[in-house]
């Protein structure tokens, strides 16, 4: 199916968006390929074999620039068929805690940056009549907990958005699917921001012993070929569907399971 397709990737130097891009290669589509470290995009690259693939750094929380970015994309290619936002940013720390300027640039990365790059490739795909939006989102996507606010909202923000401009596009011939992943083996936690700004550096026991990210990929895959709107992906453990569970049926049950876990 994706043979030919021009598919950019945000956040493709690692975790998800890298075993994403290596998918896709696989598939015989034609890669765009983003995220801020243009070396770790030409590793990454370099594993896609004969793959025609377009490295083409760029900061999330930089959206000036976008168009002229989707500009180069369409000069080299002619077109865009699949976008996945998948770059972005986590957080753990208590929102008493947390400085405005974390959640301003988990914002500014994870949604303000999404919509941005959306809006640059929108016109091609709308004249085109033809297009999907693949949006990586979260779990958090669809619960609040402890030490997550900016993140969570910022999750939240984007199904938001994606299910509004579904409803809008979907009738022009394009389609928008969402995938909410559960704990997956990345350096997410690693690199999520603390109070001030500066990342945890810990891996976290969950994604440690997460579902891995190749894995994930396929079952992302599986989801865009059928145009999905909405889908979970990862191993769930017991506690996650426990929890989306009770969000849907009970949610006061959930609320006072959550409160409990909030740090003294």
């Amino acid at each position: 199916m994706f043979s030919g397709q021009v598919v950019w990737i945000t956040g493709a130097s690692s975790g998800i968006g890298a075993a994403l891009t290596l998918a896709f290669a696989k598939c015989g589509a034609k890669l765009v390929l983003s995220a801020r470290r243009r070396d770790e995009l030409e590793r990454v690259a370099a594993k896609c074999g004969a793959a025609d693939v377009f490295v083409l750094p760029m900061d999330l929380a930089k959206s000036d620039h976008f168009d002229a970015l989707a500009a180069q994309v369409l000069e080299r290619f002619g077109r865009i068929d699949v976008v996945v936002h998948n770059g972005g940013v986590s957080q753990r720390a208590l929102v008493k805690d947390t400085q405005m300027e974390v959640h301003r640039r988990v914002m500014e990365v994870n949604y303000f940056g999404t919509v941005a790059l959306t809006r640059a490739v929108l016109p091609a795909m709308l004249a085109a009549r033809r297009g999907q939006f693949v949006v990586i989102s979260s779990v958090a996507g669809k619960l609040g907990t402890p030490l997550r606010a900016a993140y969570c909202a910022s999750k939240h923000a984007l199904h938001g958005f994606f299910d509004c401009l579904r409803a809008e596009v979907t009738p022009e011939g394009l389609t928008v699917t969402m995938i909410c992943p559960g704990y997956i083996a990345t350096d997410v936690s690693k690199n999520a921001l603390t109070a001030d700004g500066s990342p945890t550096n810990q891996t976290g026991v969950d994604i440690a012993n997460g579902f891995p990210a190749d894995l994930t990929a396929d079952q992302i895959l599986s989801a865009v070929k059928s145009r999905k709107s909405e889908v979970y992906v990862g191993r769930f453990l017991g506690k996650e569907q426990l929890a989306l569970t009770l969000k849907r049926f009970m949610p006061g049950v959930l609320e006072r399971m959550v409160v409990g876990q909030a740090p003294k």
